[in-house]
């Protein structure tokens, strides 16, 4: 067992270890000299009873070793969340675990310093008094010491200390309403900025007995409360848990203090509050079970091998992060912390072979994709897009003979119809090939060297209303993979996910390991044959235990055989034998969510956020809403990209080429126009629209914390101008129809 810094780790020497592993009577010598009533051992010295010690839960394997003295055996595999640091220490030792390259100066860590790090942290925690029943809120980044927080609670999790998350751009109010709801008595944050932010509201309307800086100096803290707050620094507590770590060690007395009992795999191991796109987030409780399952059953997603670079960019606090993030620990996996701002940078720093990340970045890839080829030699620039579309051309043909083709039908194709398809699809892929490796070698090959691309593979996770648009199409084509998936921090987070080798274009893919899929009617509940439309439900080990404090909620999701409700709608493909869709069978497609279903007043529904998806790809639209609830028509709010209204409108000559900005009526009949020619197979095309110069950001309420538009807070914000944009819409159809009559 290690027992020194993190910053010089050693091992216990072996005779201390031999030593302590001895069974010894655990005695406790009264101050007072009466008899009392009080168990005595054999020289009359008072021992300590069950009762008065205090608990100390801990992870099997993690801690398993140094409390082997009360009979308990060393676990031989992860049995809660923590002991995967144990494990990675003992097989990865002296790999390099984590780069934190924005620190100053910046942090690498091996796997066996951060097993120290967690270690002395968790005892650190114990030192200054967190007690069973506690919860701590970790509000702050992602960064080395964001995880070493986050495990050095888990260390304690089974003694009621949860550790309950958000990043630190989160509005004041929604912090405010985490640390109360989920009822925390002790905070760490970020660093001094962060706390003094909150400070007048939390000192006001919350109770801190302490609070952590994991950045910056603590006197820089805001002292401004009616009670007394106890303030450390993060060196603070890795201090204490050090010098407590050794004294342990070192004593025999201090054994005594504590009852020691294993954390259960059931045991809440975090609160993950949603992102609240509908309402106040709700406290999703995730067990040690949850989590290992994700740890356990996502190498079929990712294969990755120890000595692979993982890219992370996601909030922190994301299921989808943390889950991926411990699963590449435990296989040896060097982690990376970037961010959007520096993402271009690092890319082509640390050539990577895996990006974790929300759609956004796609899009950012897309741009720099598109940009790296305007940017070329003329000649690059005029061959590029005939390449490019003629290895997209050869990719979908490849798609069709190898049959991963998505359909909702049903019907089995002909023998004769399968062959022709296969046939005309392969022979086709044969004639492009040659142009496909020219283009490789002539194109794709320098924008991978110039962007960092090189070794990457993006792996995104989606929710249901949120599909990848023809960017993943042309990324793809230039010899990049992508991967999507489907989950939600109820299912701790990832359902289903594409696989490497079963990338279905347009699905979230199969379900993972131990995952049962169904889809019902909303209305009935009963199970719809593949090809139906209908609700998604999931069942498995990752599934939450509930909301907390929320049993009526946590009832409206949960039935008594384990099935989530998912509120998602949703379709899974049906088998084929034969043909383009033959590799297709069981895949989830995910098209919605009920709750943003609008309902026209013709009685028509409408899943919006396909046709937003579907906008989206235009490069004029930054952002887009669909409005329409009881209308006769759809309506659209939408955030133009002013620079590429500004380049389509000189393209049309709609503008002299030295212009520099384009009239409101000038950038409205150009969004038209995309609206026309997007929405063109689409029955129900958009009426009234909105444009807005400012974008809905987190900041502002409009948006989540992972990148999620609040659809509802817009509409709701806006409804007084959207009723005006109709009324006027009406009254201008009815004059056009009054002169056509």
């Amino acid at each position: 067992m290690y027992m020194l810094s993190s910053r010089n780790p050693s091992h216990v020497p072996l005779q201390m270890a031999e030593a302590l592993s001895q069974p010894k009577s655990l005695h406790y010598r009264s101050h007072n000299s009466g008899t009392g009533t009080y168990p005595r051992d054999a020289s009359g010295s008072r021992m300590i009873t069950e009762e008065e010690k205090k608990r100390w839960r801990y992870s099997p394997l993690l801690e398993g070793s140094l409390l082997s003295r009360w009979g308990e055996p060393a676990a031989d595999g992860p049995k809660a969340v923590p002991d995967i640091w144990r494990y990675a220490a003992k097989k990865f030792g002296d790999r390099v675990a984590l780069i934190d390259p924005r620190q100053h100066p910046p942090i690498a860590m091996t796997y066996g310093q951060l097993e120290q790090e967690i270690l002395n942290f968790s005892k650190g925690l114990r030192v200054i008094g967190v007690e069973p029943g506690e919860k701590l809120a970790l509000f702050a980044d992602d960064s080395c010491r964001w995880l070493i927080a986050d495990q050095g609670t888990w260390c304690m999790m089974a003694t009621g200390a949860i550790n309950v998350v958000r990043g630190s751009i989160s509005a004041t109010n929604e912090l405010l309403h985490v640390y109360k709801h989920s009822e925390s008595s002790c905070l760490a944050v970020q660093n001094p900025d962060l706390f003094n932010r909150i400070a007048s509201v939390f000192y006001k309307e919350t109770s801190m007995r302490f609070v952590i800086t994991l950045w910056g100096d603590k006197s820089h803290l805001s002292e401004g409360g009616t009670e007394a707050v106890t303030f450390y620094d993060y060196d603070d507590i890795i201090h204490l848990g050090q010098d407590s770590r050794k004294a342990l060690l070192a004593s025999n007395d201090q054994w005594v203090d504590y009852r020691y009992e294993t954390i259960d795999t059931d045991d809440v191991a975090a609160i993950i509050y949603t992102s609240g796109t509908t309402g106040l987030p709700k406290g999703v409780m995730l067990t040690h079970r949850n989590i290992l399952h994700q740890i356990n059953n996502l190498w079929d997603v990712l294969p990755a091998v120890a000595g692979d670079r993982i890219l992370s960019l996601c909030p922190t606090w994301h299921a989808y992060e943390r889950s991926f993030k411990y699963f590449g620990f435990m296989h040896g996996v060097q982690q990376v912390y970037s961010s959007m701002t520096h993402l271009k940078e690092d890319l082509y720093r640390y050539q990577p072979q895996y990006l974790l990340g929300l759609p956004l970045i796609l899009e950012t890839i897309y741009g720099w994709v598109q940009e790296q080829i305007s940017t070329s030699s003329t000649v690059s620039r005029a061959i590029a897009p005939i390449l490019i579309r003629i290895s997209m051309a050869f990719m979908a043909n490849k798609r069709v003979y190898k049959g991963y083709c998505l359909t909702r039908d049903q019907k089995q194709p002909s023998p004769f119809m399968a062959f022709w398809d296969h046939s005309r699809a392969a022979i086709t892929a044969a004639v492009l090939w040659p142009l496909h490796v020219l283009a490789n070698a002539t194109i794709y090959d320098k924008i991978h060297a110039t962007i960092g691309l090189s070794k990457l593979g993006i792996s995104t996770i989606t929710m249901s209303f949120l599909s990848l648009g023809s960017e993943v199409i042309l990324i793809q084509a230039i010899g990049v993979s992508i991967l999507n998936g489907y989950g939600m921090s109820e299912c701790s987070p990832v359902a289903v996910f594409r696989r490497f080798s079963d990338n279905v274009i347009g699905s979230a893919g199969p379900p993972i390991r131990h995952t049962e899929l169904k889809i019902v009617d909303p209305v009935t509940d009963e199970a719809l044959p593949p090809g139906t439309k209908g609700i998604i439900k999931i069942r498995g080990p990752q599934v939450m235990k509930g909301y907390y404090k929320n049993p009526v909620a946590t009832s409206r999701v949960l039935d008594e055989e384990g099935w989530y409700y998912t509120d998602d709608v949703g379709w899974i493909a049906p088998r084929h034998t034969t043909g383009r869709y033959r590799h297709c069978g069981g895949v989830l497609v995910p098209e919605g969510r009920v709750k943003d279903t609008i309902v026209l007043s013709t009685g028509e529904t409408v899943e919006p956020v396909e046709i937003e998806n579907t906008l989206l790809k235009s490069p004029l639209i930054s952002q887009i809403v669909i409005s329409g609830q009881g209308q006769l028509s759809l309506g659209a709010i939408i955030v133009p990209d002013k620079k590429e209204v500004l380049l389509a409108a000189k393209k049309s000559s709609l503008v002299n080429s030295n212009a520099s900005e384009v009239s409101n009526e000038t950038m409205i009949s150009l969004i038209r126009e995309e609206l026309r020619i997007r929405t063109l197979r689409r029955p129900h095309l958009i009426g009234p629209l909105m444009i807005k110069d400012d974008p809905f950001t987190i900041d502002s309420g409009l948006m989540t914390g992972t990148m999620k538009l609040r659809r509802h807070s817009i509409i709701a914000k806006y409804k007084d101008d959207i009723a005006k944009l109709y009324a006027w819409n009406l009254s201008s159809m009815t004059i056009q129809m009054k002169s056509v009559v």
